[in-house]
């Protein structure tokens, strides 16, 4: 995570947001006393998105959870996908 003042991100916008979208690094911009901005890249914020989502019912979680157990423990099983 990489921090910055205003002034100085102004300075070098273009290193900080190749930094961001190429290390797929998250920037904070501090704007004084507890506030600031965070900037991301789209893959991340897109990532982070479709978590929230899929975490957003109880249901959704219990079955990502059942999946992931069921993996861990090998009670899976592999199927052949259609063309």
């Amino acid at each position: 995570m990489l921090t910055t003042t205003l002034s100085d991100f102004r300075k070098d916008i273009k290193r900080y947001l190749d930094n961001v979208t190429k290390n797929f690094e998250t920037l904070i911009i501090n704007r004084g006393k507890d506030s600031g901005v965070v900037i991301m890249s789209l893959d991340e914020y897109n990532s982070l998105s479709a978590t929230s989502h899929e975490l957003s019912t109880r249901k959704n979680e219990q079955r990502l959870d059942s999946a992931i157990s069921k993996l861990e423990n090998k009670e899976s099983f592999e199927k052949q996908l259609l063309d």
